[in-house]
């Protein structure tokens, strides 16, 4: 039973923490989301997204246990570099206001979001928890933040974001 149990405190934390940063963003955040401009709003994400770089961990020994599925690792750390570095061309398409922002903007973020879900599900189907070491605070705290902030960037870039505030 112990086993069954800790086999999925990770997914129980990533989902847990998820709802934590939803309900955080849902008070403090999305209900200004009208009044803020991309600079205030977006940059701040992108720059956080610039360091998905992080990802890179799931490639190193120390960071990770001995036995970490190279099915998940290789994927999630490619995955985020390349996330990673769409923020950043997005975040310099932002503050220099490049035409071609917005379309920069929904790469980075279809691109961003699709790769969190394809690695929790890798992550999930592979049963990395036993083997995250000091990386276990990537999937149990700082990917529920990622997706949350995706979900904001979503909400920008469909104008959903008025409704959401005032809804």
């Amino acid at each position: 039973m112990d086993s069954v149990i800790n086999d999925r405190i990770l997914a129980m934390n990533l989902v847990l923490s998820t709802i934590v940063f939803f309900i955080v963003a849902r008070i403090y955040l999305i209900p200004h989301l009208h009044q803020l401009s991309d600079r205030v709003l977006i940059q701040p994400i992108l720059l956080f997204h610039s360091l998905r770089h992080l990802g890179l961990m799931f490639l190193s020994s120390g960071a990770v246990l001995s036995g970490m599925p190279p099915a998940f690792a290789v994927p999630a750390a490619i995955g985020d570099l390349i996330t990673a570095i769409l923020a950043v061309i997005a975040l310099v398409a932002v503050r220099k206001q490049s035409a071609n922002k917005t379309a920069l903007l929904w790469i980075f973020n279809v691109f961003g979001t699709l790769d969190l879900l394809y690695a929790v599900s890798m992550g999930t189907l592979h049963n990395i928890g036993p083997f995250m070491g000091a990386s276990y605070w990537i999937p149990s705290f700082w990917v529920p933040m990622l997706l949350v902030t995706h979900y904001i960037v979503f909400l920008r870039l469909t104008g959903k974001d008025r409704l959401a505030s005032t809804g």
